[in-house]
C-alpha cells in the first residue's frame, strides 16, 4: 500500500496515543522509589502504511525509548499503542507473538547486538526459529535469500559477527530484522556507528528494501541531514515529548518551533553562500533531568524566542499541546508563540536577534580562549586542573 493510499483515508499501520514510558529512581539502604525518570511523556502520532517516519532530537530525548515502547519490548506506563487495529498495549505471551513478528528492530550497535559466539547464519535464522517457520532447510534457504538481498554473500553465514566490518555487521543486522518479512521496522539509530560513505550506503539499502516489501519504518535519529534523507515525516522531540510534526520537505523548509529552528541552523551545509547568509542559533544551557523537568513548557528554560516575548509567563506555567497551525497544513507545533515564527517580517526579526546574541556568545568564548596563558593550558585551562591523573610515589592517583 502506497502513503497515498494512506492519506486518502486508509487507518495508520500505527497509531501511538498519549504514550507515557517512566522508570523508577531509587535510593536509599531499601532501595526504595524516590522519584521517577519520565524518559517519554504524552506523545500521540501515526505511522501511515509504507513511509518513513524520523524521530529526531538531541540524545536523552526519548527516542530509543519510543521505539523500544512501541514494539512492547518494554511495557508501557501509560497511553495506547494500536498496530494494524488491535490494542497491543496490554497483550502478552502467545496474543503478543504474532505482532513480534509482524514488528522487528535494528539496533544501533551492529557489533553489540550479535552473539560473537554464533555464525551469523544462524543469528539471522533466530527468528525463523523462534516462530517454527519452514523445516531446517527452507530456513537456510531463506537466510540465503536475505543475504543477498542485503550485500552479502551466501557462504558468509558461517563466519562470526567479529570477521566483518562495521557496514557489513549492520547488514547482518538489517538481515535479521528481515527474514520475517515484517510490516514495520523500528531503525535505532542504524547509521551512527558508521563512516560517511557507509551511511550512505546503508540508507540505500533500506530505501531499496522498503521500495521491494512495502515497509514501514520509524527511523531514529539525532543527525537531522540523514532523516531528511530518508523520511516522509519528521517528529521532533524534546525531553520526552514531541515538539513538531510535519511532512519531511515542510518541516525543513518552515519549522515553525524555536527548538528545531535551531537544530536545523546547526545542519552542516555545502554553499559558501548559504553559508554566508545563514543564522546560526545556540542554545544555552543543558537538556534539564528528566527526572524533574521544568514546569510549563519544558523547552522554556533554553528557548531564544522567549525572552523576546512580551508576556512569555504562559511558557512557565502551561504545557502547550501539539496542535495544527492554521493555513500549514497537517503540521504541528507544541508551542503556544508558533504563529509568530510564521514567515514574516516578525519571524526575521526574532532569528536575527537570537543571532546576534549567539554571534556575541561565540567572540565571547573565542576571545577567553585565545587569553588562556601557554602556562594555563599546560595545567589544563583557565581552572589550572590537568586532565589526566597523575599518579604519586606509591603509585596512586591523587585525583
Amino acid at each position: 500500500m502506497t502513503v497515498e493510499g494512506a492519506r486518502n483515508g486508509d487507518r495508520p499501520l500505527v497509531e501511538v496515543e498519549n504514550l507515557s514510558q517512566f522508570f523508577p529512581l531509587t535510593g536509599g539502604v531499601l532501595q526504595r522509589t524516590v522519584g521517577q525518570v519520565k524518559a517519554v511523556d504524552d506523545v500521540s502520532f501515526t505511522i501511515r502504511r509504507g513511509e518513513t517516519l524520523g524521530l529526531v532530537g538531541e540524545s536523552g530525548c526519548g527516542k530509543t525509548t519510543v521505539g523500544r515502547t512501541l514494539l512492547r519490548l518494554i511495557d508501557p506506563t501509560g497511553g495506547r499503542i494500536v498496530f494494524d487495529g488491535t490494542d497491543i498495549t496490554k497483550l502478552s505471551g502467545r496474543r503478543l507473538s504474532p505482532f513480534r513478528r509482524r514488528m522487528q528492530i535494528i539496533f544501533q550497535d551492529p557489533f553489540a547486538s550479535l552473539d560473537p559466539r554464533a555464525q551469523i547464519g544462524s543469528s539471522i535464522a533466530e527468528g525463523l526459529r523462534i516462530h517454527k517457520l519452514g523445516s531446517a532447510q527452507e530456513r537456510r534457504n531463506r537466510v540465503a535469500r536475505i543475504m543477498e538481498l542485503v550485500g552479502l554473500q551466501p557462504y558468509h553465514a558461517r563466519r562470526y559477527p567479529h570477521e566483518f566490518s562495521g557496514g557489513q555487521r549492520q547488514r547482518i543486522g538489517i538481515a535479521r530484522a528481515l527474514v520475517l518479512e515484517p510490516d514495520l521496522i523500528v531503525c535505532d539509530e542504524p547509521v551512527s556507528a558508521l563512516d560517511v560513505s557507509i551511511q550512505a550506503q546503508v540508507l540505500n539499502l533500506l530505501r531499496g528494501l522498503q521500495a521491494e516489501f512495502g515497509l514501514t519504518y520509524l527511523f531514529v535519529a539525532h543527525n537531522m541531514g540523514v532523516v531528511e534523507h530518508i523520511s516522509d515525516r519528521v517528529a521532533v522531540m524534546y525531553l520526552g515529548g514531541i515538539a513538531e510534526l510535519a511532512e519531511a520537505k515542510e518541516i525543513y523548509r518552515t519549522p515553525l518551533h524555536p527548538y528545531t529552528i535551531a537544530l536545523l541552523s546547526a545542519v552542516p551545509v555545502s554553499s559558501p553562500r548559504e553559508r554566508e547568509t545563514r543564522r546560526r542559533i545556540i542554545l544555552l544551557g543543558d537538556v534539564p533531568s528528566p527526572v524533574n523537568p521544568p514546569t510549563g513548557c519544558r523547552f522554556h528554560t533554553r528557548c531564544w524566542l522567549r525572552p523576546q516575548l512580551d508576556n512569555p509567563t504562559r511558557c512557565e506555567t502551561e504545557r502547550p499541546e501539539l496542535r495544527t497551525i492554521e493555513g500549514f497544513g497537517e503540521h504541528q507545533v507544541a508551542c503556544h508563540f508558533a504563529e509568530k515564527l510564521v514567515p514574516g517580517a516578525e519571524r526575521d526579526r526574532f532569528i536575527e536577534a537570537a543571532a546576534r546574541t549567539s554571534s556575541a556568545l561565540q567572540t565571547a568564548e573565542a576571545e577567553a580562549a585565545e587569553s588562556t596563558t601557554p602556562a594555563q593550558k599546560d595545567r589544563g585551562g583557565l581552572f589550572g586542573s590537568p586532565s589526566t591523573d597523575v599518579p604519586d610515589e606509591e603509585g596512586q592517583s591523587r585525583l
